[in-house]
């Protein structure tokens, strides 16, 4: 798989140039929003309480790590339905795992963001990809964006074939990176809704 580091900004703002050692950089994305600071109401007051299944997890809903939430998914215009996911884990790799990445990645430590997704509105999602973004301490977004993965340490699995039906699962990791502040959340913000109030999970 090809790997590409495109960086809008580093962790103390300042611009810095994008690279890749693959023949090609890939596009820089806007910065993840900042998870916002007000949950959706909830009469129980409990932002952080996993829905039944088909209940989607509403924009804005705080989540630790372990806990699933139920979400809209579209990968193209004939895939898309409604999948889980469960953040399992956040963890912190070496600067010299992203070694692969060139010289654009020097001083930058990798997290390792490992999740189960589940086929919850049980639509054909084969081979669709889901990647989470990394949340920095004190919520904002890292202002970088990797493309690729770290073989044995953050395997970036698609959906295999057979993710048709209900219940059928499948996990995989999203590769996060920062040079100061670690990264201590994961937020999902697809979609129109989710775009400027994602689901974040925290440690």
């Amino acid at each position: 798989m090809g790997l590409g580091l495109s960086a809008c900004s580093d962790d103390d703002g300042e611009p810095t140039a994008k690279g890749s050692p693959s023949s090609s950089a890939s596009d820089p994305a806007p910065d993840s929003s900042a998870p916002s600071s007000e949950s959706p109401a909830d009469d129980s007051g409990d932002s952080g309480a996993a829905p039944a299944d088909g209940d989607v997890t509403a924009p804005g809903t705080k989540l630790k790590v372990g806990d699933r939430a139920v979400l809209p998914f579209e990968y193209t215009s004939d895939k898309k339905g409604t999948i889980a996911v469960t953040v399992t884990a956040i963890e912190k790799g070496a600067e010299s795992d992203m070694a692969a990445f060139g010289d654009k990645a020097k001083g930058m430590t990798p997290y390792f963001i490992k999740m189960k997704v589940e086929n919850v509105g049980g639509t054909d999602l084969s081979y669709a990809s889901l990647k989470l973004d990394g949340v920095l301490e004190g919520g904002a977004g890292t202002g970088v964006v990797l493309i690729g993965d770290i073989p044995g340490k953050c395997d970036r699995e698609t959906a295999p074939r057979e993710f048709t039906t209900k219940g059928a699962s499948y996990e995989t990791c999203a590769l996060s990176a920062t040079k100061s502040a670690p990264v201590t959340g994961a937020e999902f913000d697809e979609g129109d809704a989710y775009r400027g109030s994602p689901v974040v999970w925290t440690e």
